[in-house]
Order: C-alpha cells, then structure tokens, then sequence
C-alpha cells in the first residue's frame, strides 16, 4: 500500500468519524425534542478496482418503527375520539343532574309536586300559590337548559369540524411541501432527516383527527390514506370542504341542509351518513355529537316535555282551558311541533303576575274569568294527581311504558348516565393503549446513556486515524531528509 493511498484511507476515517460526532452531539442535544428520530450514520468500504480506498458515508438513518408509530397514531385517534364522546356525556349528565341532587331536572318535578301539594293543604294561602309558580317556572327553565346545553354542544362541536377542516387543509399542503423539498434532499444526496422530523410531527398533528395510514414512495416521499380508504395526500393534498353554521337550533339537521357535511375534493364523505372511509378520530366523534348522539337527547328532552305540556292540558283536569294551553306551555300557546319544545317550555302567563296574570287562577282554572272560593284545593289536587300519575306518553321518544313525569325524567337521566359509564370506559381503555404505545416509541428514541458509548468508540476511532495520519507524516519526511 503506498502511503498516499494510506494517508488517503486515514483521511476519510477521520471525515466518517467527524460525521458520526455530528449525529452523536445532534443525538444527545434532542433527547427530550418532541417528533425527534435518532439519526444513525451508514458507512461502506470505499474501493476501486478491488483496491481498497478508505471508508465512505453512504447516508443517514433516522431510526423509527414504522408499525409502532402507525399503531399508535391510530390509538392516539381512539382516545382522541372517546375523550370528546365521554365529555359531551358529561356535559347533558351535568345539565341534567342525577336523581335526587339539588338544582336537577328530577329535583325541580319534585319540588312542584310538592308545591301542589302544600297548595292543596292551604289554597287560600298566596304564599302557597306563588311556590306553586316559581316551582313550575324553575321546572320550565331546567328543561330550556337542558335543551340549550344540548345545543351548545351541537354548536362546539360544529366550531370543531370546521377548526379541524382547516388544519387538515393547511397540514397536508404543508406535508406535501416537505415531500418536494425532502424528494430535492435525497436526489441530491444530502440529509433530509430535520425535514423528515417537521413532516412526522405534521402528520401526527392530523392523525388524531383523522385516523390514517403512511405510506412510503420513492426518494424518502410519503402518501396518506385514512384507515377508511379515503387518500389524503398521494402527489398532491386532497382538499377537505365544511361551511360552519355558527348557530344551532333543534330543528337543523343535516338531512334537511341545514347543516353542512364534509367533502374530500368534492364528494362526500361525512362520517356516518352513508360513508365510512373517515372512521374514528375527533372529527367523526363531533360529526357524531352534532348530528346524532345530541339530536336523540334532544328528541327524548322534547318528547318529555310534550307529555309535561299534555298532562297539564286536559280538559279532565281542568275544565276551564276550553282547549287552550295549560299550566305549561309551548312558548305561550298550546303544544305544536315537538322539536325544540324543551327550549320554548314556558308557565302560562295567565297564572303569573308579572306577565299580567293572577295567581287565583292555580286554583280556580287557567281559563276561569274571575275568582269565586278562596278555599277551593280540587283543582290544585287535581293537578298534582296529572303530574304524579302513570301514563304512557304520546311521543314514543320519551319511552312506551307507563311512567309518571319523575319516571319518564330518571329513565332519561338513566339513559344519559350509562352512556356516560360507557363513554368514559372506552375513554380509559384507549387513553391506556395510547400511552402504553406512546411509551414503547419513547423508549426507542434517544439513549444518552447509549450515544455517550457510541462518542467514546468515535474518539478511539479518530484517534487511530489521527495516529495512522501522524505516522505517514514521519514516514514521509523521513523519505525527504534521506
């Protein structure tokens, strides 16, 4: 071997060597970097005509699992998706309130028959009549709550899809950018691992929202396709389209255009109306919420309602209604379209004094002209027996067996409570797998222990070189003083 040749080997020892301190340093530096890969350096003899002539870097490796990554993305979606299942449960069971507890729906049913009953006691007493108001008039507002709350979370979760929308958008043109300039990179031979690093966090960001599956091209280019079959990204980003509504009321729905579904370039694509290529993850949780798990509630709320309306506007309770509206209303008049009554439930004003009424007429009838007996408790009786008698209500929503107005409000609240049980046990199931693969892919980043190591054997290395370079050096000006 000639020494040239030798000081030549020497040499690109020392080039691997400074790459591999680089990578190492770089390594150490991002140990707690989020999206961060470990890079590792990949060399190969370098030789021309079966000579050998040094070492070459041949690239870089960012070290991933490609599977683990890919499962926990979609169990980060899971428990993305049942977090926001699980809160929505919470936020009606909290509107409603449990069984017995103060300020609950339940409570407030209670409350006025047992107002109906003091009054049925005492009905020549004014103070009796007014709790018999501001009973009925807080049951009125625990429905219209309840039914705002509902709203509410349509609303939240309509500002959601459209927030998400966006980020899908500028995510995937962003990804598609970093394609090209990483594609630029690797065609050029240079490292395009910090590009690599901007583009996972990217899609980590989406894969939340929509559960999804990466897909490897040519030259370090990636492809996107949810776990539904929908393509997201393969050559150019697809565009995702949703017109938020901005306010909700009961009566919008999707079916009737109301509401805006989604598109993925064109076509649609909203989860769970006739498409399942968007399974999973936030969005389908809130297209969900807006568009079913709420609107049932609320059909229940109304149903429920409807039959408090009707219990109170039998002419058998009271005679004097004459077909109009009874103690309870729909917005000030008899009972109409079911949807949305919960939100309009109000007290007739006929009974409020404030509204022009009088309180008399809690005992005397709604439609009675003038007051006749002070001591006259049938009808307040008679109204208490319609709120705490059986009946199977109109609207099957409410429910089809016999119930009381108490029963038909603890079947509800029954409802939304084992819903709720179920939310948050699915929650926790997902929230658990999620960090247990959130942990395992940690746990294959960035060993400091591992690369201090690594940095010892690169200096014993360089250092050799560094000798090999020191001995050719003597050697050549030994040949020059000879």
């Amino acid at each position: 071997m000639s020494l040239s040749l030798g000081l030549s080997n020497a040499l690109s020892g020392l080039t691997a060597n400074s790459r591999a301190t680089e990578l190492v340093s770089s390594n150490i530096a991002n140990a707690l970097t989020e999206g961060y890969a470990r890079r590792e350096i990949q060399l190969s003899a370098r030789g021309i005509a079966a000579s050998g002539q040094g070492v070459a870097v041949t690239g870089v490796v960012r070290v991933t699992d490609g599977v683990l990554i890919s499962d926990r993305r979609s169990a980060e979606a899971n428990a993305a998706g049942a977090s926001q299942t699980s809160s929505f449960h919470k936020a009606i069971e909290q509107a409603l309130g449990t069984p017995g507890e103060d300020g609950s729906i339940g409570a407030a049913a209670t409350a006025l028959s047992a107002a109906l009953l003091s009054a049925a006691a005492t009905p020549d007493s004014t103070a009796s009549l007014d709790s018999v108001l501001r009973a009925a008039q807080d049951l009125a507002e625990k429905f219209g709550a309840a039914s705002s709350v509902l709203q509410d979370q349509r609303e939240q979760a309509d500002d959601r899809i459209a927030a998400s929308v966006e980020q899908l958008n500028t995510a995937l043109r962003q990804i598609d950018d970093l394609n090209g300039q990483i594609v630029r990179l690797n065609s050029a031979d240079r490292d395009a691992s910090g590009l690599m690093d901007q583009r996972q966090q990217l899609v980590d960001s989406i894969a939340e929202i929509v559960p999804l599956r990466e897909i490897q091209r040519d030259n370090g280019e990636i492809s996107l396709v949810s776990t539904g079959g929908a393509v997201l990204l393969d050559g150019r980003p697809a565009v995702f389209g949703f017109v938020p509504a901005g306010t909700i009321t009961a009566d919008m729905s999707l079916a009737s255009g109301a509401l805006s579904g989604l598109t993925l370039n064109g076509k649609d694509v909203t989860p769970g109306i006739g498409s399942n290529r968007l399974v999973g993850g936030t969005l389908a949780a809130d297209f969900a919420i807006r568009d079913s798990l709420a609107p049932q509630y609320s059909a229940r709320l109304d149903a429920v309602a409807l039959d408090l309306v009707e219990r109170f506007s039998d002419p058998a309770v009271d005679p004097t209604l004459g077909g109009g509206a009874g103690l309870f209303t729909d917005a000030g008049g008899p009972a109409g379209a079911t949807t949305g009554l919960a939100g309009l439930l109000a007290v007739n004003a006929a009974v409020d004094p404030d509204a022009g009424g009088a309180l008399w007429r809690l005992r005397e009838g709604i439609g009675a002209a003038s007051e006749s007996s002070t001591g006259k408790s049938s009808l307040l009786s008679s109204l208490n027996t319609a709120l705490t008698q059986a009946a199977v209500p109109s609207d099957p929503a409410a429910g089809t067996a016999s119930r009381n107005l108490d029963g038909l409000l603890s079947d509800l609240v029954s409802a939304v409570s084992l819903q709720r049980v179920r939310a948050e046990d699915s929650e926790s199931y997902a929230s658990a797998r999620y960090s247990a693969l959130r942990q395992d892919e940690l746990d294959q980043g960035v060993d400091s222990d591992a690369e201090v190591q690594a940095l010892l054997v690169i200096e014993q290395a360089y250092s050799a070189n560094a000798k090999v370079i020191s001995t050719i050096d003597e050697l050549l000006k030994t040949l020059l003083e000879m």
